[in-house]
């Protein structure tokens, strides 16, 4: 009898513990992701979208190519701001394929005082100038030097910006990589952000709560912006320099 009810708790204990683990399994992936990013590109699940050798999965914005101001440096996407920019013109990279519900990793590093950005869900639209006019920015920033730091916690680093503020500053110092993990999940009506291993963000992605959220932004009157579950990724030219390296996406 003994034996009988040591092991129907060691059975109990089993199951509580497994159950434990699947609740946190999901959350710890992705801080698995943002500590070994390289490890991770191994999966079948994944698809890289920069190898550190090509722009075969970008192209700028409303163009066919990516332009000069775009270069390979060690592994990395770096962007050079043009200083003969025209009025008007601008540089952001979007994939050339698009996604709905995704895991996207990758690593930024932004220039002393710069400013830059991570878009989903962008509409190519030739009467649209910019990327940001339909897809929503997960921020990058320099936290310390540049002043939309000082206009409030959405429009820091690792924010949904002008709408949903980091719970905390993660970020490493400037000439360092920051690694993040962007979930867009609208069949969970859930989307997220790991900065650096630590979940700062979380958010629903479809409506009504996200069209309150907007609302209350000022994208309030913005007629294309965030309409569009699937569109493409997209990278800031906010007009300072910035790298991204290890870009890698999983869809759901």
């Amino acid at each position: 009898m003994k034996r009988i009810i040591v092991l129907a708790l060691g059975i109990t204990t089993f199951i509580s513990c497994k159950n434990n683990t699947d609740k946190t399994s999901e959350l710890d992936n992705l801080k698995a992701t943002t500590t070994n990013p390289t490890e991770v590109s191994k999966s079948a699940d994944w698809r890289v979208l920069f190898d550190g050798s090509s722009f075969d999965n970008f192209k700028e914005y409303l163009k066919d190519e990516v332009s000069e101001n775009w270069k390979i440096e060690d592994n990395a996407l770096v962007f050079y701001p043009p200083k003969d920019r025209k009025k008007g013109e601008a540089f952001n990279l979007v994939t050339k394929d698009t996604y709905t519900n995704f895991v996207l990793s990758l690593e930024w590093k932004i220039a002393e005082g710069g400013n830059s950005g991570i878009f989903w869900g962008i509409k190519e639209n030739t009467s649209l100038s910019e990327a940001y006019q339909t897809g929503p920015e997960i921020q990058v920033l320099d936290n310390e030097r540049h002043p939309d730091a000082k206009a409030g916690t959405t429009h820091q680093a690792g924010a949904l910006y002008d709408m949903v503020a980091p719970s905390k500053d993660v970020t490493k110092p400037v000439g360092e990589w920051n690694t993040c993990v962007l979930t867009i999940n609208h069949k969970k009506n859930q989307g997220s952000v790991v900065l650096n291993g630590e979940e700062i963000l979380s958010f629903p992605v479809n409506d009504p709560e996200w069209s309150a959220m907007v609302a209350k932004s000022k994208f309030a009157d913005w007629n294309y912006f965030g309409k569009y579950p699937t569109g493409k990724i997209g990278l800031q030219d906010h007009g300072d320099g910035v790298a991204f390296k290890n870009i890698k996406i999983k869809e759901l």
